[in-house]
């Protein structure tokens, strides 16, 4: 019997962007990126309740985001008339992640509540149905179902798995939350950058095209990130913002960087993943 349950602790880890490329936009206004997503130990935490109904509740909601509009609830409900289910859930969120940081945090939430509920509710769907589900959420949904590093391609729904190096990240959050559409409606984001092959990707090669609009409109962001390539000239926002980050190869090394941290900044140290923590489920 598998170790997962209606009592468990389901995580829904973040992910880094180690690179993020625009190279081109579809005829429908959707961008087509080139990136390699990451995942990292620091994840959210949900569990999931049992109903006599058949209704979705979630019993931790998140302030300024109604519960119909909330990404678990969606994700949820989208399980439901995909596979007739008639069983209902409370979800309870333990929200660790930041919003509007590019970390993947809601994504995440939804990828691991289609996860669990296929799993919990025995509907049988399978990662690749859930993975198209998980797309009519967001771009970032289908990798977390996926469940492995990757070289994404497309508007983030294609993969080319990727083995990378053991790594420690420190992780900056500056205090501000960047609209992701903001960021990809900018007129001045470049959209044309060549692409590469996934075969021909090496960790360290690339850089994030939005990066350079999020912190022209957002200032802190960009002090952030000066702030960090003092000590990691590598260092590079995540996402469409407003994380950055920087990879360490000794995590003595990014615990050194984390104590010089000005206190009125805010951040944290994770180690990379190999793979998704429910991945093999």
């Amino acid at each position: 019997m598998s170790r997962w349950s209606f009592d468990s602790i389901w995580p829904a880890p973040a992910k880094l962007n180690l690179f993020l490329h625009v190279v081109g936009r579809r005829p429908d206004g959707y961008h087509l990126l080139q990136t390699v997503f990451r995942f990292i130990d620091r994840a959210d935490g949900l569990r999931f309740e049992p109903r006599n109904d058949e209704r979705i509740v979630l019993a931790t909601p998140l302030p300024g985001v109604a519960p119909d509009s909330d990404l678990t609830v969606r994700a949820a409900r989208l399980l439901q008339t995909a596979t007739g289910c008639r069983r209902g859930v409370t979800i309870h969120l333990d929200k660790q992640l930041p919003m509007g940081g590019g970390l993947g945090g809601g994504s995440s939430d939804a990828a691991t509540v289609l996860l669990a509920l296929d799993h919990l509710w025995q509907t049988g769907l399978g990662r690749p149905a859930l993975q198209q589900i998980g797309l009519s959420l967001g771009a970032d949904v289908p990798v977390f179902i996926h469940g492995r590093n990757t070289f994404a391609e497309g508007v983030g729904e294609r993969f080319t798995d990727v083995e990378l190096p053991a790594a420690t990240y420190l992780v900056l959050k500056p205090p501000v939350n960047v609209p992701t559409a903001a960021i990809f409606t900018a007129p001045e984001l470049v959209r044309d950058t060549p692409a590469i092959s996934a075969a021909a990707w090496r960790p360290g090669q690339g850089g994030n095209d939005l990066q350079s609009v999020a912190c022209a409109r957002f200032p802190v962001v960009a002090e952030h990130l000066n702030w960090l390539r003092q000590f990691a000239p590598q260092a590079m926002m995540t996402g469409s913002g407003a994380c950055v980050f920087a990879a360490f190869a000794d995590r003595r090394e990014a615990e050194v960087v984390l104590a010089r941290l000005p206190a009125e900044m805010s951040g944290w140290i994770a180690d990379g993943l190999d793979e998704h923590p429910i991945a093999k489920i």
